[in-house]
């Protein structure tokens, strides 16, 4: 039965995410389904919550849709499908909590396999992938690549303003690997923080001398 759930809600995502050019596409929905497997079965959460969260973290961010008109949708699609009320309580938690925002969110996620999913989505924000997400998305978003003279942001109230590519590193991204829930998770973590440090270090060496 389980199995019939995920096949079902796979295409719901595959069908949001069909169009998307800033890094939130399937791919990306499908490597943090399975970074979450993983550090689900090392941290013995429940594996059908998880993948469930993970599927659909990305169907209601407000980035990328409508807020209300993504929950609405959401829920007329849980309606087609065979699970409890729990269920989707569970799940819909993770997917309301999970989401850094300027670190509003932080100490909201309540259940293991809260911090599963969290930690999973995290993880692809960072390394290599993470690096390539990141100009993907500015680009999407008219972000410029650099400005030397733009600081990054220490007050993220308004984490949605406009900032810089490489200013995201410092204002979201290199604070991740202090905040993975998991101990498997802060294990990944830190191989892929050290890739993206050497990158920046590289990025302003040759922005700054180009030969």
């Amino acid at each position: 039965m389980n199995n019939d759930i995920i096949k079902l809600t796979e295409d719901f995502v595959k069908h949001i995410h069909k169009d998307d050019t800033s890094g939130h596409d399937f791919a990306h929905v499908d490597r943090v389904r399975k970074l979450a497997l993983h550090i689900a079965k090392q941290e013995n959460a429940n594996p059908f919550i998880v993948e469930m969260a993970a599927l659909l973290h990305d169907t209601v961010d407000d980035k990328l849709f409508d807020e209300q008109q993504a929950w609405d949708r959401l829920n007329a699609f849980y309606s087609t499908i065979d699970i409890s009320d729990a269920q989707i309580d569970e799940i819909n938690h993770i997917i309301r909590y999970m989401s850094f925002k300027g670190g509003q969110n932080e100490g909201k996620l309540k259940s293991l396999e809260g911090f599963v999913v969290q930690d999973a989505d995290r993880l692809d924000a960072l390394g290599a992938i993470g690096i390539a997400r990141t100009f993907m998305f500015a680009g999407k978003f008219g972000e410029a690549m650099y400005d030397e003279r733009i600081a990054p942001r220490k007050d993220l109230s308004n984490y949605r303003d406009q900032s810089t590519a490489i200013n995201h590193f410092y204002e979201k991204l290199f604070k991740l690997i202090h905040l993975m829930n998991t101990e498997t998770g802060k294990k990944i973590a830190q191989e892929r923080n050290a890739y993206m440090q050497q990158f920046i270090d590289t990025f302003k060496k040759e922005w700054h001398e180009p030969f």
